[in-house]
């Protein structure tokens, strides 16, 4: 057992960054007030500047400003506020036909089956063996009734990152709006809306050594979009509730703090995850695309092996990681992203996700391959499956 866990799971959610609590901090004791206009007082117009220079660097880091930003309270909300919303606004106008992709995560994916339920036309666009949506499928099923497509960038599970210009190139050519799930992606692989003619961005704190809880939406200007929560009128009448302050600047600080060397030393983590295991353990498979994937994800199955059994195991010695098996979800379902690209339940079962942080190191890579060598082997032993057909 390890003195200290081995956290592995940082596609979950990450480590707060001190630097981040920090920057926080002020707008828990100092300036705690809600944020007020230029004709409120002065604590409240220190919480505003604060919100709106938090606003300014996230629409920086996406090449957009920051009157296309919205503050949420996260990417489920982002998600939601962006396909509600835009749905509301052009029912009447357009029509009620939307496309998601069958690999969406549960914040776009639940979202598109509830307007199912109340009526809409919902298609899910089918994805290959590395998770790829199958473009010209979304080409046939775009109709003069769609008003949007929703194709996240990144996948939650595999890390497999679509082809976004061409997707937003279709949406575009189709007169279709485009929003994209980028809670995984965002900071790791740029994006510039200046130059990726996208519609909207949904975008999340706690993947990037920032706070849970707050997270925002890009919103390209002169996009129609409903607003889909009733109560105030905060952020300039978009969102309802009070605006989460210090959540903000403390995305707005862990957006900062990304560098283009960190996510490269992600990377070759990713890499040297994946050479060691295929090296050294016999009969695996890597799960999405073997080149256009997030720098911090490897999902590898191990054949003739529970994932649970394997992230329990894994667990008592002091490590962090996830499984696509059924046991390991309320929905008591294999991982619908494992099926969506062609595995059955046996690979769904036995696949490990690992996702790489700012406070991993190559170490943590020796430690955790050397502990699954070991269970694989014990737990491959005893089972009757893998003796028959290995």
């Amino acid at each position: 057992m390890l003195d200290e866990m081995i956290y592995l799971d940082n596609s979950a959610s990450t480590r707060l960054d001190e630097r981040v609590l920090d920057a926080m901090k002020p707008y828990f004791f100092d300036t705690y007030a809600v944020a007020t206009s230029e004709f409120g007082y002065s604590m409240g117009i220190d919480a505003k500047e604060g919100l709106e220079e938090a606003r300014t660097i996230i629409a920086n880091s996406l090449g957009a400003t920051p009157e296309e930003i919205v503050f949420t309270s996260g990417d489920t909300e982002s998600s939601n506020m962006a396909i509600k919303g835009v749905v509301a606004a052009l029912k009447k106008k357009k029509g009620e036909h939307i496309i998601v992709s069958k690999l969406e995560d549960f914040a776009v994916l639940n979202t598109a089956k509830n307007l199912e339920k109340q009526g809409y036309s919902v298609d899910y666009i089918s994805v290959d063996s590395e998770g790829f949506v199958d473009l010209e499928e979304l080409k046939s099923k775009i109709r003069d009734d769609t008003v949007l497509v929703s194709i996240q960038y990144a996948n939650q599970e595999i890390g497999t990152l679509q082809d976004l210009d061409a997707i937003a190139k279709i949406c575009k050519e189709k007169d279709v709006l485009f929003h994209t799930d980028a809670t995984h992606s965002y900071m790791r692989v740029p994006i510039n809306v200046s130059q990726t003619p996208v519609d909207m961005i949904s975008m999340s704190a706690h993947t990037i050594h920032g706070p849970r809880g707050v997270g925002a939406l890009y919103i390209r200007k002169g996009t129609p979009i409903t607003k889909w929560m009733d109560g105030g009128y905060q952020e300039t009448d978009r969102r309802a509730g009070l605006e989460n302050i210090p959540g903000a600047v403390g995305f707005a600080k862990a957006v900062e703090l990304v560098t283009d060397k960190e996510t490269e030393f992600l990377a070759s983590m990713r890499d040297y995850t994946i050479k060691r295991v295929f090296e050294e353990i016999p009969h695996v498979t890597l799960n999405g695309s073997k080149k256009q994937r997030t720098p911090q994800n490897a999902n590898i199955t191990f054949h003739y092996v529970e994932g649970e059994s394997m992230t329990l195991h894994l667990d008592m010695r002091g490590f962090a990681v996830s499984t696509g098996s059924a046991c390991f979800s309320r929905s008591l379902e294999a991982s619908h992203v494992i099926l969506g690209i062609g595995g059955d339940h046996e690979r769904a079962h036995g696949s490990i996700r690992f996702t790489f942080g700012r406070y991993n190191s190559m170490n943590d890579v020796d430690a955790v391959v050397d502990a699954i060598k070991e269970i694989v082997k014990q737990l491959r032993d005893i089972s009757p499956l893998y003796n028959k057909e290995a």
